[in-house]
């Protein structure tokens, strides 16, 4: 049908088949990608998310899958990356940024630039879009913190018909909360994102940055591929504590094992399965409740049916 309707996102390598989609995630684990897109305009991805909606074919927004667990299966249908929505645009006391920006980049590029406030997720390893999306924060700093405004795509046949797709949103319009925001909510996708920051110098800025990647290299699993924290904090407790505490510091199934360094990650040792490490999910939040009567609630998202 792609190929029908629009042949020239096929002859603009924008459309590719059965994409293995362990190659896009930092857990190193699921299938393919039924069909694999990779838009570098506004207009080619509204066009794409025409095309789903018109044909009531299933997709998925990917960004840098730092947050998933993607089935062994794969998906089904069209997923969709930003990884080409990769421009910065500098201002005087602010940087908008697309997407599909790394958080690293966007922190290196603050830095060069003598704007300090992104320090903090300088080592998260997402997307401006992931980030967005769930609030991401580290270090007693989120993504609302800095935020002035967003532009957002609401993916409805009408809206994405009209003359102009994209509107803005305020930064009290997101409605964030500790992994939260509107995105979640209304199922809007993520296009750009204004920061407003503060002046500094760049040796200042980076010496900052260099002591959080510092902290994270000694507390977190940075040798591994991981999904970053498993778990929502909740409220109360540290999660990786009450996981420590419940014997299961490098308990495994399979190849997906909780980490020794940190008990709040799941950590790849070499071959694990999405299966592996959904049960061993699964076995924590057990273990946990029953010991702790806390209910872990998964931060990471599934993509695909394990």
């Amino acid at each position: 049908m792609l190929r029908k309707e629009y042949p020239q996102l096929i002859d603009e390598g924008i459309v590719h088949i059965e994409v293995p989609l362990k190659e896009h995630c930092s857990f190193n684990i699921g299938g393919p990608a039924e069909v694999f897109c990779t838009p570098y305009t506004q207009k080619q991805l509204v066009t794409l998310l025409k095309f789903c909606l018109g044909h009531n074919i299933p997709y998925f927004i990917l960004g840098k899958g730092s947050n998933l667990l993607i089935s062994d299966k794969g998906v089904k249908g069209i997923v969709i990356s930003t990884e080409r929505f990769d421009k910065i645009t500098l201002g005087k006391h602010y940087l908008s940024a697309f997407c599909g920006v790394t958080l690293k980049d966007l922190g290196n590029f603050a830095c060069e630039n003598g704007l300090s406030g992104l320090e903090f997720a300088s080592g998260i390893p997402g997307s401006v879009g992931g980030a967005v999306f769930m609030n991401a924060g580290a270090y007693g700093n989120e993504i609302k913190d800095v935020l002035y405004s967003s532009r957002a795509i609401l993916p409805t046949q009408e809206k994405l018909s009209s003359p102009n797709p994209v509107f803005y949103l305020k930064a009290s319009e997101h409605n964030f909360s500790y992994r939260h925001s509107v995105f979640q909510d209304l199922g809007l996708i993520h296009l750009s994102s204004l920061f407003i920051l503060k002046k500094d110098k760049p040796e200042n800025i980076r010496q900052r940055m260099q002591e959080l990647q510092q902290k994270r290299q000694d507390k977190q699993p940075m040798d591994l591929p991981s999904a970053g924290s498993v778990f929502k904090r909740p409220e109360g407790f540290f999660t990786g504590k009450l996981i420590e505490e419940c014997g299961l510091k490098g308990f495994r199934i399979g190849d997906a094992a909780i980490s020794e360094k940190h008990c709040g990650f799941i950590v790849n040792l070499g071959s694990a399965t999405a299966k592996d490490v959904f049960q061993l999910i699964q076995h924590i939040q057990k273990v946990v409740y029953e010991r702790y009567g806390v209910h872990l609630q998964t931060e990471i998202r599934i993509l695909g049916e394990i």
